[in-house]
C-alpha cells in the first residue's frame, strides 16, 4: 500500500475519534450544574462586596483589598487579610475568613467595619489598628449599625436593644424593631436611625389579637406545634405603632397616630435636622395614602403634606429622600400618572390643596408646591443618589425588557438622555459619595454579567472591572427567542420568551412546558441574562421540550394599568392572557398542541392549578408549587390590596377559589407544598385535596418537610428532579 493510501486510512480512522471528542465538549448541563444548591452548580464570575469608600472604589477579595481608580481602572493594594488577622489575634478579637463582608461607612475616614464573633469592629486600614469594638448580646438579630455614632440597634426575640441597653420589654405577641405589615409596602427592616444618630425610630407591632396558625415540626419524635401569627384576608389584623428612642436619655415616645386599628404606617424617613419624622399612612382598603409629618420630640402630627387615592389601590413602596443641598426639599415617588416617577416637594411653599383627578383613576391633593421631575411610559426603579454639584438625581429606570441609568436635573428637569436610548438589559448600580461615578452591574441576553465604572456625566464606561464568560461555555445550550403577542384585551402587548432545544428540528413536533408566575411585583421575561430563563428551563429544553413564558397583565415593570388590570379577580385575566400564549404556540408548526404542560410556584402555583381547572382541554399536565388555592386563606395586606375583603368582594373570592373548580380536573396535576410554609400556609393545598376527594378527581401531592415557602439548598435539586420526572411520565 502506498504512503498516500496509508495516510488516507489513518485520517478516516481518526475522524470518529475527533467527532467523539467534539460531542464530549458540547455535553448538556445537568441539574446539579444548573440549580442553586447543586454540588457542581455553575454560575457566572462575580465581584463580591464591590463598593465605594467615599469616591474611591474598593474591591475586596478573599485575601486582599484593592482600591480601583475610577478613570482608569488601575488597582492598588490597600491591605491584606493576613495583616488584619494578625492585629485581631493580638487583641484576641477573632479571625476574618474573607474580606467580602467588610463595609466602608465613613467617607471621610480611612476606616472599615466588619463583624467577627458577634462583635462590630471598626478598623483603621491605613494605620492597621482596631479603632473600636462593640460586642452584642447573644442571639442578636436584625442588626442596624449607625455610622454617625457607632451605636447598634438589634433585636433579641421580640424585643429591641441598642448596644447593651434593652429598649423594649414586651410579652409574646408584641414584636419590636422588626419589619411589619408582612413586608408588603417596601418595608424590609424595623429600625431607622436619624441622620446624626441622636434618635432611633422603630416599629412596635401588636399581633396578640391575630389568629395563630399551627405549623408542625416533624423532626421531633412527637411533632411539635409551631404557632405563627397569620392574619388572613378579612380577619382581625395587627396594630402598629412607631416609637422614637433617645439613647442619651434611655427613654422612648410613641407617635400619636390615633387608633392604629386597620391602618398601615409605612416608608419611614427622617428630616435632616432630626426634628421631624415622616411616614406614609394607608387605610386598610389601601386606596388612600397620606404623607404625614410628626414632631420627633412630642410625637404629635404637625402636617399632612400629600394625599393620594385610587379607585383600585395606592401602593407606596419608597420613603421620601431629602435633597442633600437643600433641607427644605425632598423627592416623593408616585404612580399617580400611571408609572412610578419622581416628584420634588418644597416644604417652604404652601399651596391650597385642590383635588386633582387623573385619567387612570387617581386623585391627589398636595399641600405644598410640587414639581414632577420625570415623566414617560417607563418607571423609576431605584434612586441611586445625588450629584450635589450638578444638582442631579441619579436613578435606574425600566420598562419591559429595557433598563438603564439616568440623571435628572432638579432645577430644570432635564434628563441626561431619553429613556428610548436604553437597550434590552438589566441594570443595577451603586453611586459614589459625590455622584460622579457609579458601579454599573448589568447583564444582557448573551452576557451573564458586566461590571463597569461609569461617569455619570456621560454615562459612558471609564473602566471595565469584569466581563464574565458564560458559565456554560462548551455546553450544548438551547436557543432563546423573545417577542410580543396581544393580550386577551386585544390591545396590550405581552412579552414572551421561547426556548428551543439545541438540536431543534423544524420538521418535528415538540411538547411544550409553560413556566408561569403571573402575579404582582414579578417579571419573568427580562432583558437580562438568557432573558430571565432559569436553570430548569434550560434543562428541560435540552431534554426536548419547547419552554415558553409570557408576562401576563398583572406582572411588573409595565405601569400601573398593566398591573392593576387583575384587581378583585386574581388569576382570571392572567389566565386569559396565558391562553393567548397557547394560541400563539399552536400556530407554530413544530409545537404539539396536544402535549402542553405548565409549572409555577406561589402565585405561579395558583396560576398552574387554575389553568388546569379552567382550561382542561388545553393543559395536559401541571406541577404547582406552594399554590394559593383560596384567597380567603391568604394574608391580609397582599390579599386585600389586590382582592379587597371577602365581605366586600364575595363574588371575586368565590370565582377565584380553586376548590370550587376541583371537579373540573381532567389532566395530571402534581401539587408540591412545604410543611413550614408561613407565606402560603399548607391549608391551601390540604383543603384543595379534600375538595378533589369530594369531587372524585385525582391530583397528586408531594410534601417537602422542614422548608418554608420555597425549597432551598441541596433539596432544590431534588425538587426539580421531582418536577422533571412528573412531566416526563405524563406529558
Amino acid at each position: 500500500m502506498s504512503k498516500i493510501g496509508k495516510r488516507a486510512i489513518l485520517l478516516l480512522l481518526a475522524l470518529p475519534i475527533g467527532f467523539n471528542v467534539m460531542a464530549q465538549e458540547t455535553k448538556k448541563p445537568t441539574l446539579e450544574e444548573l440549580i442553586p444548591g447543586g454540588e457542581s452548580y455553575r454560575y457566572a464570575e462575580n465581584l463580591y462586596g464591590l463598593q465605594w469608600w467615599g469616591d474611591e472604589c474598593m474591591k475586596p477579595g478573599v485575601d486582599t483589598l484593592y482600591s480601583v481608580q475610577s478613570k482608569t481602572g488601575k488597582e492598588t493594594m490597600v491591605i491584606t487579610r493576613e495583616q488584619i488577622n494578625k492585629v485581631l489575634a493580638e487583641n484576641e478579637a477573632g479571625k476574618l475568613s474573607h474580606l467580602y463582608s467588610i463595609r466602608f461607612p465613613w467617607a471621610d475616614k480611612p476606616q472599615m467595619l466588619f463583624t467577627v464573633a458577634g462583635k462590630f469592629i471598626t478598623y483603621d486600614f491605613k494605620n492597621n489598628r482596631i479603632v473600636s469594638t462593640l460586642k452584642l448580646r447573644e442571639k442578636a438579630n436584625n442588626e442596624d449599625f449607625c455610622a454617625a455614632n457607632g451605636n447598634v440597634a438589634y433585636t433579641i426575640g421580640n424585643n429591641l436593644y441598642v448596644n447593651e441597653q434593652a429598649v423594649t420589654n414586651e410579652p409574646e405577641g408584641i414584636v419590636c424593631g422588626q419589619s411589619v405589615h408582612r413586608n408588603e409596602f417596601g418595608i424590609n427592616k424595623g429600625t431607622f436611625w436619624s441622620p446624626k444618630g441622636s434618635l432611633l425610630a422603630f416599629y412596635r407591632m401588636d399581633e396578640s389579637m391575630v389568629t395563630q396558625y399551627p405549623l408542625v415540626d416533624i423532626t421531633a419524635r412527637v411533632g411539635k406545634v409551631n404557632n405563627i401569627r397569620y392574619p388572613m384576608a378579612g380577619m382581625t389584623s395587627h396594630q402598629v405603632k412607631v416609637g422614637i428612642y433617645n439613647p442619651a436619655t434611655g427613654k422612648s415616645i410613641y407617635l400619636n397616630t390615633g387608633d392604629p386599628t386597620n391602618r398601615y404606617f409605612t416608608n419611614i424617613s427622617w428630616a435632616p435636622d432630626e426634628k421631624s419624622l415622616y411616614l406614609i399612612e394607608l387605610n386598610r382598603d389601601q386606596n388612600h395614602a397620606k404623607l404625614c409629618r410628626y414632631n420627633a420630640e412630642t410625637g404629635e402630627q404637625t402636617d399632612v403634606l400629600y394625599e393620594e387615592t385610587h379607585s383600585k389601590y395606592v401602593e407606596p413602596q419608597n420613603p421620601i429622600i431629602f435633597l442633600p443641598w437643600d433641607d427644605s426639599k425632598f423627592i416623593y415617588q408616585s404612580q399617580r400618572d400611571g408609572y412610578n416617577h419622581l416628584y420634588l416637594f418644597d416644604t417652604q411653599a404652601k399651596v391650597y390643596p385642590d383635588t386633582h383627578s387623573t385619567p387612570i383613576g387617581s386623585t391627589y391633593r398636595q399641600f405644598y408646591k410640587v414639581k414632577q421631575l420625570t415623566k414617560g411610559n417607563w418607571l423609576v426603579k431605584d434612586i441611586l443618589g445625588f450629584n450635589a454639584k450638578r444638582k442631579e438625581i441619579i436613578f435606574t429606570a425600566i420598562e419591559g425588557l429595557k433598563s438603564g441609568h439616568f440623571a435628572v436635573n432638579v432645577s430644570n428637569g432635564k434628563m441626561s438622555q431619553p429613556f428610548s436610548s436604553c437597550q434590552e438589559s438589566e441594570h443595577s448600580g451603586i453611586l459614589n459619595a459625590s455622584g460622579t461615578y457609579l458601579i454599573d452591574r448589568y447583564s444582557t441576553k448573551d452576557q451573564p454579567r458586566v461590571i463597569n465604572l461609569v461617569d455619570t456625566k456621560s454615562f459612558k464606561e471609564t473602566a471595565n472591572l469584569l466581563t464574565a464568560k458564560s458559565p456554560y461555555e462548551g455546553y450544548q445550550m438551547p436557543s432563546i427567542e423573545t417577542g410580543t403577542i396581544k393580550a386577551a384585551d386585544g390591545t396590550t402587548d405581552l412579552h414572551y420568551r421561547l426556548m428551543k432545544p439545541a438540536d431543534f428540528d423544524p420538521n418535528k413536533k415538540y411538547p411544550v412546558i409553560i413556566y408561569v408566575y403571573g402575579g404582582p411585583h414579578a417579571q419573568c421575561v427580562t432583558g437580562g441574562w438568557q432573558n430571565g430563563a432559569r436553570g430548569w428551563d434550560t434543562y428541560m429544553a435540552n431534554k426536548g421540550y419547547i419552554m415558553f413564558t409570557i408576562d401576563n397583565r398583572g406582572s411588573s415593570n409595565r405601569g400601573l394599568e398593566f398591573e392593576n388590570a387583575t384587581f378583585r379577580r386574581l388569576g382570571i385575566e392572567e389566565g386569559k392572557d396565558q391562553v393567548k400564549g397557547v394560541e400563539f404556540l399552536k400556530s407554530l408548526p413544530y409545537v404539539d398542541g396536544e402535549r402542553i404542560g405548565v409549572h409555577g410556584w406561589s402565585f405561579g402555583g395558583h396560576m398552574t392549578t387554575a389553568l388546569l381547572l379552567r382550561y382542561p382541554e388545553i393543559f395536559k399536565v401541571g406541577v404547582a408549587g406552594g399554590p394559593v388555592i383560596d384567597w380567603g386563606y391568604y394574608e391580609v395586606m397582599y390579599g386585600e390590596r389586590y382582592m379587597d375583603t371577602p365581605e366586600t368582594n364575595p363574588e371575586g373570592y368565590k370565582e377565584c377559589n380553586l376548590k370550587n373548580l376541583a371537579g373540573q380536573l381532567k389532566g395530571h396535576l402534581l401539587i408540591i407544598h412545604d410543611d413550614h410554609d408561613d407565606t402560603c400556609v399548607p391549608q391551601h393545598t390540604l383543603s384543595f385535596m379534600k375538595a378533589c376527594v369530594d369531587a372524585r378527581t385525582y391530583p397528586d401531592l408531594f410534601i417537602y418537610p422542614c422548608h418554608k415557602h420555597n425549597v432551598l439548598g441541596r433539596d432544590r435539586v431534588h425538587l426539580h428532579e421531582k418536577i422533571t420526572r412528573y412531566f416526563e411520565k405524563h406529558i
